[in-house]
């Protein structure tokens, strides 16, 4: 990490929050977080996570009384390698996801979700039984683009291993990190009143979010004291591992919207709440009236937290995707790995970094609701948190040293849930007192009313 990088990269995301520099003399100085790359994923990660702690507690805390921990940043970044759920590591990787060589470059694919490897070996055509030589040999005999399109056209996932696009990035970096915007008028909202140590207390967050970064941006939120309260739909179902590590202090409920009782209890809850976040594609969201614009106009005075994968225009909106394959695409996976095979880093740290900035981006407006109110957006997209990291310094080689397990372990804590002994990482962020930890632990999938906290 270079000093001025991270220093520089949080001084502009308060700007874009509209808050004052002098609020962040609270922060001790940023530590090097060691997740080894060539890019700056240290500076990044240590960015983000002061931005999520300052905004919780910039109007209480001393001058350099936040105190953030690199080797529990790291920990936080990479914390599926210390998840374990009753004992047992997850399976974090389907064999159907990775890079592999087409007739004429590299494809990187994700089957982790049971319907995107279905749409994967049909237009591979192979069975469930294929093992990983007949996957690669089916690849082999495809050019880059026309499987990559080919599957996306099939709802599968996958994307052609790309080098990095100067132009585009540069274009995309002239653009705010988060893009805050006002969607309308609304009376200012009362005052929670929530005591220092849990400043978003008294606060009601609806969770429409899956995978890594919109689970990262709520349970920081339920964290820092909002009842948390997560909505899916019944199918397809969340990969269990990936909902218990993203859960902690959340509630989860499952709903479906499709139907108009399911869309009506919805409506029940977000008229009760003080925040949403949405991290399904935008496109899907506009054709279920759950598009920003739309609950602005239903739910005026509603603060708005949204994520993509690709960004917010109309083509970018129809494409779903994971940090895995924005590496991939962005020129990531090329710069970070080998002449003969491309590479990843370190941690999904698109999908940690944009939770951790989405998290300070809705502290802060729900605290612009109150004064001087108003009905208020906050969006990220993986694509562009990797444009910023390509433009954040580089080396030749990774850098710095990473964690053994034995470190990452000893940032880990084990709570006691509904399915038993949870390990899962500590929290990355610091309060004034010191570190935080999870108030409980994660609720098994659907297992919750769709309803509010009594």
């Amino acid at each position: 990490m270079t000093r001025e990088a991270a220093d520089g990269l949080l001084a502009r995301v308060w700007a874009e929050l509209g808050r004052d520099a002098a609020e962040l003399e609270v922060l001790a100085p940023l530590p090097e977080v060691p997740l080894p790359a060539r890019l700056d994923v240290s500076s990044l990660a240590a960015a983000s996570v002061a931005a999520a702690t300052a905004a919780a507690w910039a109007d209480v805390a001393g001058p350099g009384s936040l105190r953030l921990d690199g080797p529990r940043i790291a920990t936080a970044f990479q914390s599926e390698r210390v998840a374990r759920f009753d004992g047992a590591a997850p399976a974090v990787w389907s064999p159907l996801s990775g890079f592999r060589r087409a007739r004429d470059g590299w494809v990187r694919t994700h089957g982790n979700y049971p319907h995107h490897a279905a749409a994967l070996r049909r237009v591979l055509g192979v069975d469930e039984q294929a093992d990983a030589a007949a996957i690669d040999a089916a690849v082999a005999r495809r050019s880059a683009a026309e499987l990559a399109e080919a599957v996306t056209g099939a709802g599968g996932m996958c994307v052609v291993v790309a080098a990095e696009d100067l132009r585009a990035d540069h274009e995309l970096r002239r653009r705010p990190l988060i893009e805050i915007s006002r969607l309308g008028d609304a009376a200012p909202a009362p005052d929670p009143s929530p005591v220092p140590e849990l400043p978003l207390g008294g606060i009601r967050v609806v969770d429409l979010t899956r995978v890594i970064a919109g689970p990262v941006a709520t349970r920081t939120l339920a964290l820092l004291g909002a009842d948390v309260l997560r909505i899916d739909p019944p199918a397809p179902a969340e990969l269990e591992w990936q909902h218990l590590e993203g859960g902690p202090g959340k509630r989860s409920a499952l709903l479906d919207v499709r139907t108009a009782a399911g869309a009506a209890d919805l409506e029940d809850l977000l008229a009760g709440a003080d925040a949403v976040v949405l991290g399904y594609r935008p496109a899907a969201l506009a054709r279920l009236g759950l598009d920003p614009a739309a609950l602005a106009e239903r739910h005026p005075g509603l603060v708005i937290g949204q994520l993509s994968a690709w960004g917010f225009g109309d083509r970018a909106g129809e494409r779903g995707g994971f940090d895995s394959l924005v590496q991939a695409s962005s020129g990531i996976a090329l710069l970070e790995g080998e002449p003969d095979a491309p590479g990843a880093l370190p941690a999904q740290a698109l999908d940690h970094a944009s939770g951790y900035l989405l998290a300070a981006a809705i502290t802060t407006l729900l605290r612009r609701r109150v004064a001087p109110g108003g009905t208020w957006l906050a969006r990220l997209s993986l694509r562009r948190t990797a444009a910023e990291l390509l433009g954040l310094p580089r080396s030749a080689e990774p850098r710095p040293t990473g964690l053994d397990d034995a470190a990452r372990d000893s940032h880990a804590v084990t709570l006691s849930g509904q399915t038993g002994a949870q390990r899962i990482a500590a929290p990355a962020i610091a309060s004034p007192s010191g570190p935080v930890e999870w108030s409980r632990a994660p609720h098994r999938w659907g297992a919750d009313r769709p309803s509010w906290a009594v």
